[in-house]
């Protein structure tokens, strides 16, 4: 199995960080590889903003979890709660990608970026996570402020974050599902 292939099959979605700080060219080669992706006629609808403020990123946490408490619906808030009660699982980074209003697929586009970076930080054996619940602090009652300190003005808003760290205790990647393929 070639080295692309190893590093799809192997990551897996981390849920417990140790809170140890990235190193700055992982950050980098991580921020690369997201604005390397490729876009509908090139037109790159995003802004990779890099969060290692770890205050910053628990205080956004902290108004996740009181907006899922808030909730009718427990479920998401129950479950956090299980996996020791915060959003972010103590991530010391968060990169948004932030989806640029340009054309019709911007949504898919910051999909395609968002997946470089999970795999390309897990093959700098950095422990992560595609995360759309960052998207609760960012849209909710103190979203305009959230924005306005990480840079997302104007039409521009939040598309995907990932968390990124390390941690003791690996996971194990999900069993692919191979049911789901079908050739015709």
């Amino acid at each position: 199995m070639n080295d692309t292939l190893k590093t799809i099959a192997e990551r897996y979605s981390c849920r417990a960080y140790d809170g140890r700080a990235v190193e700055q060219e992982k950050l980098e080669a991580v921020t690369l590889a997201a604005v390397q992706a490729p876009s509908a006629m090139n037109r790159q609808p995003w802004e990779i903003v890099v969060i290692t403020d770890k205050a910053f990123i628990d205080e956004m946490d902290a108004v996740a979890m009181t907006e899922l408490a808030a909730r009718e619906d427990k479920t998401f808030y129950e479950r956090i709660k299980q996996r020791g009660g915060k959003i972010f699982y103590n991530a010391p980074c968060m990169i948004v990608v932030v989806k640029k209003k340009t054309a019709n697929f911007d949504t898919f586009d910051c999909g395609i970026a968002t997946q470089n970076i999970a795999l390309a930080a897990h093959s700098l054996g950095l422990a992560n996570v595609i995360c759309a619940m960052a998207g609760i602090p960012l849209n909710g009652p103190r979203g305009a402020e959230f924005k306005e300190r990480i840079g997302i003005a104007g039409d521009d808003e939040f598309g995907m974050a990932v968390l990124l760290g390390y941690t003791d205790s690996p996971g194990k990647p999900h069993e692919p599902d191979l049911s789901k393929i079908r050739f015709i």
